[in-house]
């Protein structure tokens, strides 16, 4: 009996001008709840994100980071309000820079990745790259709501005495919003409190 292969976590601090240096390929799981603003973003955990990582320097001679980033998170769907699972894929194509000013200098088609002196949080950067991966709006796929629900119908009045209020208001402003949409005005203020 062999016990099944663990999965590579990747690390969190890293130094990222000595990977692309030396070309350093990575290639692991980030657990989502590692991801503060992600989980945030999202209703309760999600499976890890696998990541596959490419540091080297590029035909320009600039130290880069490239790989794809997939996931699964679970966003709240608009129509029905319940959590929708929501796949995410992300390629990544990022510039490796000291600062702002070098970053500005960067052609617009390069994304920056400021990482200064030092180690850098690899986590961070991968972070923001799956939180601009998430959609707008999430929904279900298929329909989550009943659709009569969603027609345009004539309201159901009320009963009772203000029902009877509430009947006579409708049929005086619908007659007085056929001639004149000012007729509604004198209406309101005709009607008995």
């Amino acid at each position: 009996m062999s016990d099944a292969p663990q999965k590579q976590v990747l690390p969190r601090r890293i130094d990222p001008r000595k990977f692309a240096q030396q070309g350093v390929n990575l290639a692991g799981d980030i657990a989502v709840s590692d991801l503060a603003r992600l989980t945030e973003a999202s209703v309760g955990d999600g499976p890890p994100v696998r990541a596959a990582l490419a540091f080297g320097i590029n035909e320009e001679k600039a130290r880069t980071l490239t790989g794809t980033l997939d996931g699964q998170v679970n966003l709240v769907c608009q129509r029905c309000l319940e959590p929708v699972a929501v796949p995410l894929h992300c390629a990544l194509n990022l510039v490796l820079v000291w600062d702002e000013e070098d970053a500005r200098q960067l052609p617009r088609r390069l994304d920056p990745w400021i990482v200064g002196e030092g180690t850098a949080d690899l986590y961070e950067v991968l972070e923001e790259e799956l939180l601009l991966a998430l959609p707008m709006v999430a929904y279900h796929a298929e329909a989550c709501i009943d659709p009569a629900l969603l027609s345009g119908g004539e309201a159901t009045g009320a009963t009772g005495q203000g029902g009877q209020k509430n009947a006579r208001f409708s049929e005086a402003n619908r007659e007085a919003s056929e001639s004149n949409p000012f007729k509604v005005l004198e209406q309101l203020k005709k009607t008995p409190k």
